[in-house]
């Protein structure tokens, strides 16, 4: 997953930090390579990765503001050559996720008529004879938007699709058991793109071949992921609770048991047994990580409020 480390900081807009990967440069040598002769100058190619920048930006910020609609966490957004990354936090509810995730795409919808308008009008207008270059960029962000939003929409983890499945499955199976069925979704995605790639590459078309690769190589580390984290909150929501305790934030009655690592000796222990310090090593921790939702709080703020049903579903 792409950080900020590898990047650099572009704005800050309402709150958010907006950060570019150095590796999106990429993007312009390879769309300059690909499509140098479609346009009548170079400076064309570079209007058009532009362009691409902010359909994409404008699909993470979907995901960052609806986040913080539902209560949730948005910070950074980091965009490299395979898009974006809204590095949000939502509620552990499937309605809260599901509104993050789906925002996105929704974006992308919205956009279509705005780009679809503007290339009837290019049509009415007679750009394709008068002005080639225009009535081509146009007609590019139309495709690039509806590209964008039926990739993203594949029901395959990690993309927006298969999160979006994840959210629905969340309120029949539970949190652990509908991301570890998204997650067998991803593997069949990468099966998907691992063979398209193959037959671009027996087509002799090198070039998309090389990028579904790296795509099918991006959803099989996610599902990996997806397929860890399952099991973790699978043994969270097994696990017996603390009533006394409840995270200021979600809510959640803590788990008891040897949930929390210690950052300096790694060793594995009940936070709340120990009062947010490390038997092992003797470190004090300030804040305590909430296993559901990961936000940190003071150990005595967990005691101030009232721990909401266990549920699997909630």
């Amino acid at each position: 997953m792409p950080t900020r480390h590898w990047s650099f900081r572009l704005f800050r807009l309402w709150g958010i930090d907006v950060y570019l990967s150095y590796s999106w440069f990429l993007v312009i040598v390879y769309d300059i390579y690909v499509r140098g002769g479609v346009y009548g100058s170079y400076a064309w190619n570079v209007i058009e990765c532009l362009a691409l920048f902010s359909v994409v930006l404008a699909h993470e910020f979907g995901h960052a503001l609806a986040c913080r609609q539902v209560g949730g966490r948005a910070s950074d957004i980091v965009l490299w050559p395979l898009g974006g990354v809204a590095y949000i936090s939502p509620p552990p509810r499937p309605g809260a996720v599901l509104w993050s995730i789906a925002a996105g795409p929704l974006v992308n919808v919205a956009l279509l008529p705005i780009f679809g308008t503007f290339w009837f009008c290019s049509y009415l207008l007679g750009l394709p004879d008068s002005v080639p270059d225009v009535h081509t960029f146009i007609f590019t962000l139309f495709a690039v938007d509806i590209a964008l939003l039926i990739f993203n929409l594949l029901p395959f983890y990690p993309l927006d699709g298969g999160q979006i499945l994840q959210c629905l499955l969340w309120y029949i199976f539970g949190r652990a058991n509908s991301l570890m069925i998204s997650s067998v979704f991803g593997v069949i995605g990468i099966l998907v793109f691992g063979l398209f790639a193959i037959f671009l590459l027996f087509i002799g078309s090198s070039d998309s071949a090389a990028w579904f690769g790296v795509i099918g190589a991006f959803m099989a580390f996610n599902c990996w992921l997806g397929f860890r984290s399952a099991t973790i909150l699978s043994k969270l929501e097994k696990a017996p609770r603390r009533p006394e305790f409840a995270c200021p934030v979600c809510r959640e009655p803590p788990p008891a048991g040897d949930f929390w690592r210690c950052s300096r000796c790694r060793a594995a222990f009940d936070t709340f047994l120990t009062q947010a310090c490390c038997p092992h090593c003797g470190t004090q921790y300030p804040t305590t990580a909430c296993p559901f939702c990961h936000n940190l709080r003071p150990i005595t703020d967990w005691r101030n409020f009232q721990p909401a049903p266990v549920s699997s579903s909630q």
